[in-house]
């Protein structure tokens, strides 16, 4: 396997302390939100997993800024609360620095799902992907990716099997969704491309 199949490269601000997450089979894993700020003034808050292992390694707290290396991962929720495909960022390194925000991502995969290009209300074209990326032990991740403008209208003409290299970065935005009548917000996160190519 390639090990450069799946890079994640973050610098922001921890919007709470870490908490327990779950216990794997030889480790425990703690949980946080990471908030990164666009240059347009909005923010993603982005959930980071990491090992006890490392976070021994590091103290961090709410309100640190830290940078992060790792990789974009998926699982299945099947608890019935919350989203089905949950995302996240495992962590793989750890430190407090400053200096600016940074969301930088790069992908190599394979399209699972034929690309889907449609236009907002505003009539900007946008593509929706899903990409499957191999990692270790035979395991994938399927990541949910989206594309604009002419990278949009370009990546919907491939096809179901073609490996791509996608670049972008972690974008969360929220949503209202109607559960029995209930309107509740909720939160997507996808990766944001910024180049697609085969």
């Amino acid at each position: 396997m390639d090990e450069f199949n799946n890079e994640v490269f973050l610098r922001g601000t921890l919007a709470g302390a870490p908490v327990f997450s779950h216990r794997g089979k030889t480790e425990e894993f703690f949980t946080f939100p990471l908030e990164i700020m666009r240059l347009s003034g909005t923010s993603d808050k982005i959930n980071i997993i990491a090992g006890k292992a490392l976070m021994d390694t590091v103290e961090i707290t709410d309100g640190d800024f830290v940078e992060i290396s790792g990789e974009l991962r998926s699982y299945n929720n099947k608890s019935g609360k919350g989203s089905r495909l949950v995302i996240t960022v495992f962590a793989k390194s750890i430190a407090i620095t400053q200096g600016d925000y940074a969301n930088s991502v790069t992908i190599k995969g394979i399209l699972c799902k034929q690309p889907n290009l449609r236009k907002t209300p505003m009539g900007r074209q946008i593509c929706d992907m899903m990409v499957a990326v191999n990692r270790k032990y035979g395991r994938s991740d399927y990541l949910p990716c989206i594309a604009w403008g002419q990278t949009a209208a370009e990546t919907s003409e491939m096809n179901v099997g073609d490996n791509i290299t996608i670049t972008g970065r972690i974008q969360s935005r929220n949503y209202i969704k109607n559960e029995d009548g209930v309107a509740t917000e909720k939160t997507a996160f996808e990766l944001s491309a910024v180049t697609v190519t085969k």
